[in-house]
């Protein structure tokens, strides 16, 4: 099964997490870019406000062709329990018929989006094959 991983990194501890996991299972890997990188303040403020309510912002356009995958490895930082803007963003372009496994990174190890994050993934006709808190 041809796998891709997918990542939002704010400060670059998913991004390893996503690197090392993507050699690992010699899978393809692209980065969810912020059309505009928020400054820390920012971030942690509306950004945390936006993760709670689920809202998304704006992220560079991917030129990448999710047909060639049947699974997607898709990781996140956690902001306030939730996943951040610019991934809920991204959670608007999947693709339907994939196999999704989710991997939300954080210092403590815990989120509060499973349910979230299951019912994205049901709404886009995909199938969850895991999910999992990562502490990082």
């Amino acid at each position: 099964m041809k796998t891709l991983v997918v990542y939002y990194s704010y400060s670059g501890h998913t991004k390893k997490i996503a690197e090392a996991l993507a050699e690992s299972e010699a899978a393809g890997i692209v980065e969810i870019i912020s059309q505009k990188r928020p400054v820390k303040l920012k971030a942690y403020t509306a950004g945390i406000i936006a993760s709670i309510r689920g809202k998304a912002w704006p992220i560079q356009p991917f030129d990448l062709d999710f047909t060639e995958y049947e699974r997607l490895v898709l990781l996140s930082p956690v902001w306030a329990g939730n996943p951040p803007p610019p991934f809920n963003a991204m959670l608007e372009h999947l693709p339907s018929g994939k196999t999704i496994s989710i991997k939300m990174v954080s210092a403590s190890g815990e989120s509060s989006c499973k349910e979230r994050m299951e019912a994205v993934v049901k709404e886009k006709d995909c199938t969850l094959e895991s999910f999992e808190d990562v502490k990082a």
